[in-house]
């Protein structure tokens, strides 16, 4: 209806230039959200993605990403769906990448046809992590005895709470090699015959994006604006999509509200500290 109205207006009136919808994909890849802002996943930037993808003039989407990381399961998901618009709706993905694209990052960096980058932006580490936090110690100190019961003896495997095992350890790191796998065929496929003859692409190493295009992790070095308005015009508009906003502020993760028990209490807020920490330390690897 927008475009057979703007048909119908004098073409002195009409707004000159293409207008292309752009989409910022910034923070740590989670699931939930975190004590200070939102998380990236699938729940929270679908929205804007099926907006972007809905402008029917536009030939191309760009997207914009900054993120050190974080959930496989949620980069894929992001990845699959920008695939999944892109091929329903015909258009063409750009991606940009900011201070960095890395992991998880670089994952969702995949899901565009060309992948730009500044000189000196942060590309790669294309392997697998798990970090957390162990509070046995913490909990004897202040008292609390944490209670557990299960039926099956690894139900509680990898519990922060309690000592680590090594059988836990040797457990975890298998499927870590299972992610990276499908990480790597990923990156194949996606990036084919542009990446180089390197063993080091796959190890985990992250580079600048000056390097990142020698190894064929990005296809060209450059910002958003310049690119967009050399390819389709000095009039091209940037249309930046923005996520919906909630009139009551978000349920704090990993606190327990209510009349839980004390003990539940401050292991959920424990747990919701820890979250924060491990998402600095996640730009923090990246020296940001």
């Amino acid at each position: 209806m927008a475009g057979f109205l703007k048909r119908l207006m004098p073409k002195r009136f009409r707004k000159k230039g293409l207008t292309i919808p752009v989409v910022r994909l910034h923070g740590a890849i989670m699931a939930g959200g975190s004590q200070f802002k939102q998380s990236l996943n699938l729940a929270g930037v679908a929205p804007m993605l099926d907006k972007a993808f809905s402008k029917k003039d536009a030939p191309v989407v760009a997207i914009s990403i900054n993120s050190p990381g974080g959930s496989p399961v949620q980069s894929r998901l992001i990845f699959q769906r920008i695939r999944s618009l892109a091929e329903e709706k015909d258009k063409k993905v750009l991606v940009f990448v900011e201070d960095v694209a890395a992991s998880g990052g670089y994952m969702i960096a995949l899901a565009g046809d060309e992948i730009f980058a500044d000189p000196t932006s942060i590309v790669g580490s294309i392997g697998v992590v798990s970090g957390g936090f162990g509070f046995p110690e913490l909990l004897r100190k202040i008292g609390i005895e944490r209670r557990v019961y299960t039926a099956g003896e690894n139900k509680v495997i990898l519990d922060p709470f309690q000592p680590e095992k090594e059988g836990d350890i040797e457990y975890l790191k298998a499927l870590q090699l299972e992610i990276h796998k499908v990480f790597i065929e990923m990156v194949k496929m996606r990036r084919g015959e542009r990446l180089a003859d390197d063993a080091t692409i796959f190890s985990g190493l992250f580079w600048s994006g000056l390097r990142g295009l020698e190894l064929g992790l990005i296809d060209s070095l450059g910002d958003m604006r310049e690119v967009l308005k050399r390819r389709y015009g000095k009039d091209t508009r940037l249309e930046l999509i923005g996520s919906a906003r909630t009139l009551f502020g978000r349920r704090v993760p990993g606190v327990v509200f209510g009349e839980g028990k004390a003990g539940e209490i401050a292991a959920g807020a424990v747990t919701g500290l820890a979250a924060s920490l491990e998402e600095k330390a996640m730009w923090s690897r990246y020296g940001l």
